[in-house]
């Protein structure tokens, strides 16, 4: 939260080595004021998701979705700092000056997407893939209705599901690439680099013996940590394969990176707590979560778990 969208540099200079929570600060125009530990609209935005599928029980339904991103603008806009993010804006925009629902999610390449796909990754087994990458799509089209998107998308919810059945390491990675591979033909064409080659290229420069300051300029220089899609879901993979049983280190690495830190943290957090569960994270870190947030996903993981079991 509180690095999100300032420059590498600044984080630095700012909080040094990052390995707790920090309120926003007076620099940062999206988060300023906002206590340590306040989640984001990454999360809030999942919680949004999670509750579409279910109430769907396992389909999303285009209306319901579009009141709800519009009951959060609201709510993110009278508390200030965090907003919609372009591709998701745009669509509503859209809806709004009487669009279709299947039209208006046509030009959404950004990382929106992937950032609250987690609980189709719970809710969805990959021994289907097709059938995952279905519900990636239908949970994605309404803002982000491009194959660039849906295959971000697709990669980290096949990476959650696979985690999520015990699959792992080249494994796990391996199904997020097949999935990435199936979801760019989804939806409108968007010009962009490919998915699943970024995120095995990402993988790689992980896996090479750069020490971790370095690591993480490189992860900035050579994967990029903005808002499109081709650069913040393969800099997840590169976190999550770099410390693949130290969620911590990595949402914290996440946070040092700059740039949109919170999606990028957000993906990450997804991989390796699917991964390696929530007993891996600090206690105190996990209950200043709850306490600042009001925050408690059992009762949706549940009932995404039970989608999932049929």
């Amino acid at each position: 939260m509180p690095t999100q969208q300032l420059p590498r540099a600044v984080v630095q200079r700012r909080f040094g080595e990052i390995d707790r929570f920090h309120d926003g600060p007076p620099e940062n125009d999206i988060s300023a004021g906002m206590p340590a530990g306040m989640i984001t609209d990454d999360t809030e935005q999942a919680v949004i998701v999670a509750r579409a599928i279910v109430d769907g029980d396992g389909t999303v339904d285009y209306e319901e979705f579009a009141a709800s991103l519009r009951a959060w603008e609201r709510l993110a806009s009278a508390r200030g700092g965090e907003q919609l993010g372009p591709s998701t804006r745009r669509a509503l925009d859209a809806l709004a000056a009487g669009s279709p629902y299947e039209e208006v999610g046509r030009r959404g390449d950004t990382n929106g997407a992937a950032m609250r796909i987690a609980p189709v990754g719970i809710a969805a087994g990959v021994s289907d893939l097709d059938a995952l990458v279905d519900m990636v799509e239908a949970a994605s089209a309404l803002t982000h209705n491009t194959g660039l998107a849906i295959s971000g998308a697709a990669a980290v919810a096949a990476a959650v599901s696979a985690a999520i059945d015990g699959i792992d390491g080249d494994e796990k990675t391996e199904v997020a690439c097949r999935a990435a591979e199936l979801g760019v033909s989804r939806g409108a064409y968007s010009a962009g680099a490919r998915v699943d080659r970024r995120i095995r290229a990402a993988v790689d420069l992980a896996t090479t013996e750069t020490k971790d300051p370095s690591f993480l300029d490189e992860v900035c220089d050579l994967i990029g940590t903005g808002v499109a899609t081709q650069e913040s879901v393969p800099a997840a993979f590169a976190l999550a394969a770099r410390w693949p049983d130290d969620p911590w280190r990595a949402c914290c690495a996440a946070a040092s990176l700059g740039g949109d830190s919170d999606t990028v943290g957000a993906i990450v957090g997804a991989l390796l707590g699917a991964t390696v569960g929530a007993a891996a994270l600090p206690v105190d870190a996990v209950e200043t979560v709850r306490r600042v947030n009001s925050f408690s996903p059992e009762p949706l993981v549940d009932d995404l778990l039970k989608l999932r079991r049929r």
